[in-house]
């Protein structure tokens, strides 16, 4: 596997994936449509440093453009497809369901097709541990995931939908990738931690929705990234969780800000939305099994790294639109 297509190569996850994939030798085509989700100028600052690679190739455009697509997979000869190309934010998604149905469904759909027409047999998906919603705990891959809370984690199940198809009917060979709240260095701006360093260094309250006893099984970019070349590997057809197996109160997260910035966090209390989940903890033995994968970082050092980085990029940040 030589040359593999990434999309959502700008994103957070997608850039980290490319950047392990291009020192490792390999040529990644990205394609990212650069959306206005939150500020391009940080999917533009995770682009030039991908652009420093002699071996990546930038296409921008939406992954729901079919004839985009086909012509991306005309022009150059693909090994595998690591799909993480998504709009993301599980509220967000209410407001808007048809952007997530156009890129998250559409968009799987259009490369399903042109890995079929173009004989790519290997095929990654970037799906969501929202899936799970309320389930009982810890969740494992054989969980029931047909009643999700929000059209975000629908359309992410429509998506793992026709990947299953396409394994049946083309033989393509499918890594289906269930992630747990991914953070760390050059994360979203909308996601918790990042948000609160941003809201802490700046004096601001921090909005906490809930009591912050909510749990999250964070997981760090680093490991993410692993996660997801290692499950290029041959397998078939397989749901893999991807976390850390050690989900932690909003509450101690926040403790954590506080020791490594050195200052104590204002917290504003707003309501629950009934799209989120109240906790989530991944049961990872499969993909230590079958992908020889686990965690190395730790949530206290991820914490550290990501706070460091903040401040180490703070010029370039500042400078960002963030959202409220």
């Amino acid at each position: 596997m030589k040359n593999i297509l990434v999309t959502g190569c700008a994103g957070f996850i997608g850039s980290k994936v490319s950047q392990l994939l291009l020192g490792s030798g390999k040529k990644v085509i990205g394609i990212d449509n650069v959306n206005d989700y939150y500020d391009p100028a940080l999917k533009r600052w995770r682009l030039n440093v991908l652009k420093k690679y002699p071996g990546f190739s930038f296409h921008k455009f939406d992954i729901g453009n079919y004839k985009k697509v086909r012509d991306v997979f005309k022009k150059y000869k693909i090994h595998a497809v690591i799909n993480l190309a998504a709009r993301a934010g599980v509220r967000a998604s209410v407001e808007d369901p048809w952007a997530y149905l156009d890129t998250n469904t559409k968009g799987t759909l259009n490369l399903l097709e042109c890995c079929k027409q173009f004989k790519v047999r290997k095929f990654v998906l970037a799906s969501t541990s929202s899936l799970y919603g309320l389930e009982k705990m810890p969740f494992t891959e054989d969980k029931k995931t047909d009643t999700p809370l929000a059209p975000y984690s629908a359309t992410k199940k429509a998506a793992e939908a026709f990947c299953y198809s396409y394994h049946y009917l083309y033989n393509l060979d499918i890594s289906v990738l269930r992630y747990f709240t991914v953070y760390g260095p050059a994360g979203r701006p909308d996601m918790s931690i990042f948000k609160f360093i941003n809201n802490m260094d700046a004096g601001r309250a921090i909005p906490v929705f809930g009591d912050g006893n909510q749990t999250r099984d964070f997981t760090y970019i680093d490991d993410i990234a692993d996660g997801t070349i290692r499950a290029l590997k041959p397998v078939g057809y397989e749901v893999f969780n991807l976390g850390s197996d050690h989900p932690v109160k909003l509450k101690y997260v926040i403790k954590l800000l506080e020791k490594n910035m050195g200052k104590k966090a204002k917290i504003k209390r707003l309501s629950r939305h009934p799209a989120d989940v109240t906790r989530t903890w991944a049961n990872i033995n499969k993909a230590r099994r079958k992908l020889g994968w686990k965690p190395k970082t730790s949530l206290e050092k991820g914490v550290e790294n990501t706070v460091k980085w903040f401040m180490d990029n703070k010029k370039m940040l500042l400078k960002l639109k963030w959202p409220k």
